[in-house]
C-alpha cells in the first residue's frame, strides 16, 4: 500500500517545485492547473506523511519506556505511547481506506433527488429526504449549496439538486444513491391506510475543470424564460439556460438551470451539474471493467435499485444491501444518520479487504 503513497508523495514535491517557478507562475492556466492538482495530492500526501512521522515518534517512545527506570516516568511514558498509537492506528485506516476506495475522495458532491411513484406524496418525502441530508451536512459544518429545484404541489419536491462541500462528504454519503422505498399513511389519505410511495437519491461526486474538462464545442446552450412562479421578474427576464452536451456519448445530456435571476450564475451551476453526470458516466464505465470479484459488494449505487425501506407506522429503516433494521426512523429522518452510515461504511471496508489480493 505505501508505494502508492511514496509515487504521491514524489509528485507533490514536484509540483511544489514547479509553483516556485517563475516560468509557472508567469503561466496563468499551467500554474492553475498545477496548483489545483498540487490541493488534490495534499489530501492523500499529509495523511501519509503524519502517519511516518507518528510512526517515527512510536519507536522513540518504545525505546524510552523500555529504558526508563523510574516508575512515575515510564507509566507517563506508557500514556504517551497509547496515545500515539490510537493516533497512528486511525491514521492507518483512513490511508487504507483512501487505497480501497480506489482514491474516491472528494470534498464536494452534487445530490439529486427526485420523486417517483406516488404523486404528491413521493414529492413530500423527496422534501424528506432533501431536510435530513441538509441536517446531518449542517451538523458536520459542512456547506450546502442549492442549485436547482421544482417543488411539488403538496409541498416537498418533484425534483431538488444541490451541493454539499466539506471533508470527507463523499466517503459518508456515497451510499445513498439508489431507491428509497417510503410506507406511510400520506396527510391526504382520509381512511388511515397505508401508501407505498418512492423517490430516488443520485450521490454525483463533483470534480473540478482540471478532472472533467467541457470545450465549448462540444456543447450548445439557450437562454430562456424561466418557468413557473415568479412575477414579473420570470415574464421579463430571460435568465434561465439550457445545455446540450453530445460529444463522445452514446445520447444527449441535457441540463436546465432556471432557479438564480442571473443568467450567468445559471449558466455556471448548469455547468456543474453537467461536469458531474459527465464525471459519473466516467466513473461508471471504469467501474464496469473491473474484475466482478474487486467489486464491492454493498450495490452500484445505481439510482434504480432499492437499497433502503422507510417505514413510519413501525419507525423502522432498513438497508436491504446489508440486512441492517434500526427501530429509529424518527431519529435518522431528522438528519441522525450516524449510525446508519457508520455500518454500511464499516460493511464495505470488511467487504473490500477481503477483496483486496494479498
Amino acid at each position: 500500500m505505501w508505494p502508492i503513497f511514496e509515487q504521491s508523495l514524489s509528485r507533490f514535491q514536484q509540483l511544489e517545485t514547479q509553483l516556485s517557478d517563475p516560468a509557472v507562475v508567469a503561466n496563468r492556466p499551467l500554474y492553475t492547473k498545477t496548483a489545483k492538482e498540487h490541493g488534490a495530492l495534499a489530501k492523500q500526501v499529509k495523511p501519509y506523511l503524519e502517519f511516518k512521522k507518528v510512526t517515527e515518534e512510536i519507536a522513540q517512545a518504545e525505546a524510552l519506556v523500555a529504558a526508563e527506570g523510574d516508575a512515575e516516568m515510564r507509566q507517563y511514558a506508557e500514556q504517551e505511547l497509547a496515545t500515539l498509537r490510537a493516533r497512528r492506528d486511525a491514521l492507518q485506516t483512513k490511508l487504507e481506506d483512501f487505497v480501497l476506495s480506489g482514491g474516491e475522495a472528494y470534498d464536494s458532491i452534487i445530490m439529486e433527488i427526485r420523486a417517483g411513484t406516488g404523486g404528491d406524496e413521493a414529492a413530500l418525502f423527496a422534501g424528506d429526504l432533501y431536510n435530513m441530508y441538509c441536517h446531518y451536512a449542517r451538523d458536520h459544518g459542512w456547506k450546502v449549496e442549492d442549485i436547482s429545484f421544482n417543488p411539488g404541489e403538496q409541498g416537498g419536491y418533484k425534483e431538488v439538486v444541490f451541493s454539499i462541500t466539506g471533508d470527507g462528504v463523499f466517503q459518508d454519503l456515497r451510499y445513498e444513491s439508489g431507491g428509497h422505498r417510503v410506507q406511510r399513511v400520506p396527510k391526504t389519505e382520509q381512511q388511515g391506510r397505508i401508501h407505498t410511495s418512492a423517490a430516488t437519491v443520485a450521490v454525483l461526486p463533483e470534480p473540478d475543470e482540471v478532472q472533467i474538462e467541457i470545450k465549448d464545442q462540444d456543447i450548445k446552450w439557450e437562454r430562456m424564460r424561466a418557468g413557473g412562479a415568479g412575477g414579473q421578474h420570470v415574464n421579463k427576464t430571460e435568465s434561465a439556460v439550457r445545455i446540450w452536451y453530445k460529444q463522445g456519448t452514446p445520447d444527449e445530456l441535457e441540463v436546465k438551470c432556471q432557479d438564480e435571476r442571473s443568467q450567468h450564475k445559471n449558466y455556471d451551476r448548469a455547468m456543474r451539474i453537467l461536469r458531474s453526470r459527465l464525471f459519473e458516466r466516467q466513473q461508471h464505465k471504469l467501474h464496469e471493467q473491473r474484475a466482478e470479484q474487486r467489486r464491492t459488494l454493498i450495490g452500484s449505487g445505481d439510482r434504480g435499485e432499492r437499497i433502503r425501506t422507510w417505514n413510519f407506522p413501525q419507525n423502522r429503516v432498513t438497508d436491504h444491501r446489508i440486512n441492517l433494521t434500526l427501530y429509529k426512523l424518527d431519529s435518522i429522518i431528522q438528519g441522525n444518520l450516524g449510525e446508519l452510515i457508520q455500518a454500511l461504511r464499516d460493511y464495505d471496508r470488511k467487504q473490500r479487504l477481503g477483496q483486496a489480493p494479498a
